[in-house]
């Protein structure tokens, strides 16, 4: 049953994944094209962790944090850029 449920996971979060590309290429705005790439993040992650519970291993869940990280790192210095002009002040 476990297997079905993560088979079924790993289709919705590729479903959105390509739903976010799809968004980052017709986007009117940079500030929607930046909400995709955050969420594109969300679900990259989400990916990564059921493919660690299928294979069963714990590494996928530590990468999964740095990605979290470099994401939420990059989003910030994103808007911080569209906002001000730079990053460093």
């Amino acid at each position: 049953m476990i297997g079905f449920a993560t088979y079924f996971a790993v289709a919705c979060f590729s479903i959105g994944l390509i739903l976010n590309i799809w968004r980052i290429r017709f986007a009117p705005g940079v500030v929607d094209r930046i909400l995709a790439l955050d969420t594109m993040v969300i679900n990259a992650i989400a990916l990564l962790n059921v493919y660690g519970i299928l294979v069963g291993t714990a590494v996928y869940f530590e990468v999964s944090l740095l990605i979290a990280m470099f994401g939420f790192v990059s989003t910030v210095a994103y808007c911080r850029f569209i906002l001000r002009g730079n990053i460093i002040e």
